[in-house]
């Protein structure tokens, strides 16, 4: 009996993960990680069956601030996935790291909610007005103890965000300066000490329309799309609410109540024909990434003075013969490279009007396969805030808060996630030069620190 189950156990866990595989196959991660998931799926299978925790550590109250990772989309946290790593093990290099679980295709407002409370705990909300406006119930998780609830201005946080996740990082720190969270009056921008983006979603893709987002408006889709595929996936996959499935991989949309237990039949007609759920009200996180969606979102988000920002914008592309080319073939995952080229070839049709004046696609050309390379280097549209191009770490020292330091590194969307040796030397180089700005040239008030890192 116990061979049995242990048998079923584990053709639920491949039949789970065929699923988030042809889930991912319509966005980001597609076939682009498919190999690399496989290889920890197989650790997973065969290791002990110990139910692991999603739980991260919690941290004392000492003058270190922690460093935390948020993921992007089709992201997860720590325990997700059998334990796969998103940021490939760079959370290991750090004695103080956080990797939050957010809804992983959740709009970025209800992404920076959910991160505000997994740090000082409480029962995640995300506010009446909105809750209301998009059709969802006000109140989420309960993080019964929060993983850094001395947060404030005086124990700040380094924060680091992978394409998405850095944007959500952005939304949360204009909502810490905007006191946007109730029965917390202090919050300020400055409980953010830095934030450091890796493939960063700031001003938008053209690789949304290229999935099925209407380059008209940004908010609607297209009636037939890969992104069609996807909606109805993920309602199909919550509707059916089961336990192990969701604790292994959650698109993050138990707040509208999707499941079966809650919608019923009738319930999943209408979310099936796109009358009610995130995806007919447009809480989620497709909306957020077209360029129209992100000039909505920058429209209300600052840079602050007494922050300290830098961002690596990624790029596998080249101009060849005046034309923009994928770069370096052997470098690019085989079916990445497709989006790569798709990308190289952007043209917003001639009929709809440009998402902004002084749109130019070729300046959207250069790409890394998910997010267009001008989008990633630092917050240009509506307003370009202050920037630096820097080449070597050593241009921008000392460092000074306030302006986005950028670089452009040689690199497809996964570069910095999912498998560390398909990244190579390149992977440890970067992380290194992460923690070690946030350790010793990033802070305040001069930090006491344990002896392996000074």
């Amino acid at each position: 009996m116990f061979r049995v189950s242990v048998v079923a156990l584990q053709l639920i866990e491949l039949c789970v993960s065929s699923v988030v595989h042809l889930l991912y196959g319509f966005y980001i991660f597609s076939s682009a990680v498919a190999g690399d998931l496989s290889l920890a799926l197989n650790d997973f299978i065969f290791r002990s069956n110990t139910e692991p925790s999603i739980r991260d550590e919690q941290f004392g109250d000492n003058d270190l601030p922690p460093i935390v990772l948020v993921h992007g989309i089709f992201g997860f946290g720590k325990g997700r996935l059998g334990g796969l790593s998103y940021f490939a093990g760079a959370e290991k290099k750090d004695e103080k790291v956080l990797v939050p679980d957010l809804g992983s295709l959740t709009s970025i407002y209800d992404r920076a909610r959910e991160l505000f409370y997994y740090l000082k705990g409480g029962q995640v909300d995300y506010g009446e007005e909105h809750s209301k406006a998009c059709g969802h119930t006000q109140f989420g998780r309960l993080y019964e103890l929060g993983h850094y609830p001395q947060w404030d201005e005086d124990h700040p946080i380094h924060f680091v965000g992978h394409s998405a996740g850095a944007q959500v990082i952005r939304v949360l720190q204009q909502m810490l300066a905007d006191k946007a969270f109730r029965g917390y009056e202090n919050t300020s921008e400055n409980w953010v000490l830095s934030v450091t983006s890796l493939s960063g979603a700031f001003n938008g893709t053209t690789r949304a329309y290229l999935d099925g987002m209407q380059p008209e408006d940004g908010k609607s889709m297209k009636s037939i799309c890969l992104l069609q595929l996807l909606r109805f996936g993920v309602i199909i996959y919550d509707w059916m609410d089961i336990p192990f499935l969701k604790y292994y991989y959650n698109f993050g949309f138990d707040h509208y109540n999707m499941s079966w237990k809650k919608a019923g039949i009738w319930g999943l007609v209408d979310l099936l024909l796109g009358n009610s759920g995130p995806f007919a009200s447009g809480d989620w996180i497709l909306p957020d990434l077209t360029i129209q969606g992100s000039l909505r979102l920058n429209s209300h988000l600052n840079t602050f003075p007494s922050t300290y920002y830098f961002s690596y914008a990624t790029k596998r592309t080249r101009n060849f013969l005046g034309y923009t080319v994928p770069s370096n073939v052997l470098g690019i995952h085989p079916l990445l490279f497709i989006r790569v080229l798709q990308m190289c070839q952007w043209r917003h049709p001639p009929d709809v009007s440009p998402p902004f004046k002084g749109y130019r696609d070729e300046d959207w050309w250069d790409n890394d396969g998910a997010l267009n390379t001008v989008s990633m280097t630092h917050p240009r549209l509506p307003v370009e805030h202050p920037s630096r191009f820097v080449v070597e770490d050593s241009e921008c020292q000392p460092l000074q808060p306030g302006i986005w330091y950028y670089k452009v590194v040689e690199g497809d969307h996964i570069l910095f996630i999912v498998n560390r040796e398909r990244a190579g030397v390149q992977f440890d180089l970067i992380y290194d030069s992460i923690f070690e700005r946030c350790r010793k040239h990033v802070f305040r008030k001069i930090p006491t620190m344990p002896d392996h890192v000074q």
